[in-house]
């Protein structure tokens, strides 16, 4: 494994900016993380990336390993050569979306159905390994227990065991010496089992960490204390993750504690129904009121969308069923949110954070919009 060796080069409060080195490369932090489920982000490809200034992009094991299956892609030289792209990518084990198709699942490893074809396949920790390895992204993620919340203390407990137990079969079982492997926390939202948790896994040494289980249907008021439980049991010399997590409010809370880097399919999933991310929050393009609207999508913004079309031509995009819509505001939601994290890291380096959570809790802490990936 290659340890993504974490330096910190500013701090506020809790919050830090750093740069993190990876086997393959750096990436800036705080770092918002688009995802390409599939082996593309929704509607972009890996020019877009580049020009979004994206600096890792994800890739889902699940989906990827049944179609085109892991070593077909290995035949390309790995995820990024064959979507083309040269940033950073990290794969998730799978876990979360086998764990959402009621699968069977047991102290050994977990047995579901495709989505595609109704086929069985089967993770244990070892086979996540072995696939992600064929995958081939610079840093994967170990196969854990996501339990849904809200569930009862033993279900989590449950989750919990057995999560650390598959962090130790996925440690010894990965041989890439240029991938990283980031372990997980889970939890719930119990206090005292995040803790459990973050010290059980930080005592195995992995490169990175991942925070995992949240935005799974708590509240932000339940998250955050949970978050913060596990972040403050987390080496500050590796990266911390939080998994799935991409609303703004939730964004500066988490980096107001500690973390460094995010995903999320929120941003394109709203941009593909007309929903854009803004400085004055969620605003739906879809609306008549713009249908006259010759204002940017967010006047505050700089991407090329903002830069060259309207607010009035991208809803009559929409009301056509052009979808060169949801392409236009996908394309604009994750520049948004990439600039987001970029102001959140001035602002730690400038001493200002405080003040910059302040303000955008001020047009985000009531607006809903988490989703997980």
């Amino acid at each position: 494994m290659f340890p993504v060796e974490f330096s910190e080069i500013a701090r506020d409060g809790g919050a830090r900016a750093g740069i993190a080195t990876t086997h393959r490369g750096t990436y800036a932090t705080p770092c918002f993380m688009p995802v390409g489920t599939r082996g593309a982000i929704k509607y972009l490809s890996a020019a877009d990336y580049e020009q979004l200034g994206a600096q890792i992009v994800l890739g889902n094991t699940y989906h990827l390993m049944l179609r085109p299956g892991a070593e077909t892609v290995a035949h390309f030289g790995g995820l990024g050569a064959f979507a083309g792209w040269g940033g950073l990518t990290l794969t998730d084990s799978g876990g979360f979306q086998v764990f959402s198709l009621d699968p069977d699942v047991d102290d050994d490893g977990v047995t579901f159905k495709s989505t595609y074809d109704g086929s069985k396949h089967r993770f244990t920790p070892e086979s996540a390994v072995h696939t992600q390895q064929l995958l081939g992204a610079d840093i994967q993620m170990v196969l854990d227990v996501c339990p849904p919340l809200p569930s009862p203390p033993h279900v989590v407990r449950t989750a919990l065991e057995r999560t650390s137990a598959w962090a130790m079969r996925a440690k010894n079982s990965h041989v890439r010496d240029n991938q990283s492997l980031f372990g997980i926390v889970q939890g719930g939202i119990d206090v005292n089992m995040r803790i459990e948790s973050a010290q059980r896994t930080a005592e195995l040494n992995f490169d990175g960490y991942g925070i995992g289980g949240l935005s799974v249907g708590e509240t932000r008021d339940e998250m955050v204390p949970a978050m913060a439980a596990a972040v403050a049991h987390l080496p500050s010399n590796r990266p911390r993750y939080l998994m799935g997590v991409g609303d703004p409010a939730s964004l500066v809370e988490a980096v107001n504690l500690g973390v460094d880097q995010f995903d999320c399919v929120l941003q394109t999933r709203l941009g593909r129904h007309g929903t854009a991310l803004t400085s004055t929050g969620r605003v739906n393009l879809k609306r008549a009121e713009f249908v006259l609207s010759d204002d940017p999508i967010d006047a505050q913004c700089s991407c090329m969308v903002c830069r060259r079309h309207s607010r009035g031509y991208i809803r009559h995009l929409f009301q056509v069923g052009e979808p060169t819509a949801s392409r236009l505001v996908s394309l604009h939601n994750v520049a948004w949110t990439i600039e987001l994290m970029n102001q959140m890291r001035r602002a730690i380096i400038d001493g200002t954070f405080a003040t910059f959570r302040h303000e955008l809790l001020a047009v985000w802490g009531n607006a809903m919009g988490s989703a997980t990936s």
